[in-house]
């Protein structure tokens, strides 16, 4: 067991449908520790990939991707769910289903934070579905940029997400992936990498 499904065991909250709570440690209130043994595994698993950027979805990705970045020396570029008066000029839209908001959002990213030039690693806390990584995915594409990975804290191994991203083509490295989780008993049981 790593350290994550170390603190997943701890601190995680199995709730009714499929939810993992997951908010004292990662999502909610941030534990930077852990997030620096998270940027520090992300290094291992991309070691040798020319990543000048990073990419999230705001907003749980955004302090993980932070600390990840600087374990690559590049910038992070998150995705705002919603247009505001402060993001001018032409950018970059896709739609996303959220599964933990169940809900539509546009995602957007200013043109010229993402080129041709960019070599993106795709950080983000959690992958369900895979609909937000794919909404990422186009952007990166749109730009005409490069997916070198993609690095979750969390996937949930029993939704289609984390197969449907692999079947793309993409590197997908998961910290922890759960195959199970009984709200009944608290229980969580991670798959074997």
């Amino acid at each position: 067991m790593n350290f994550l499904e170390e603190r997943i065991q701890k601190d995680g909250v199995v709730k009714e449908g499929n939810v993992l709570k997951v908010d004292s440690f990662l999502n909610h209130q941030m534990d930077i520790s852990l997030f620096e043994k998270m940027g520090e595994e992300f290094k291992k698993r991309f070691e040798g990939k020319p990543i000048n950027k990073i990419l999230t979805i705001e907003a749980s990705g955004i302090g993980i991707a932070c600390i990840v970045a600087r374990y690559f020396d590049a910038p992070v570029v998150f995705a705002k769910k919603s247009k505001s008066i402060n993001i001018d000029g032409d950018m970059y839209v896709a739609e996303v289903m959220s599964f933990t908001h169940n809900c539509k959002n546009q995602v957007i990213v200013s043109k010229k934070f993402l080129s041709e030039e960019d070599h993106v690693l795709i950080i983000d806390d959690f992958l369900a579905n895979g609909c937000a990584l794919q909404g990422l995915i186009s952007i990166v594409n749109e730009a005409g940029a490069t997916v070198e990975g993609i690095g979750i804290a969390i996937e949930k191994g029993f939704q289609i997400g984390g197969k449907t991203i692999r079947n793309m083509g993409y590197q997908l490295e998961s910290l922890a992936i759960v195959e199970a989780m009984d709200p009944a008993t608290g229980e969580v049981t991670f798959r074997e990498q």
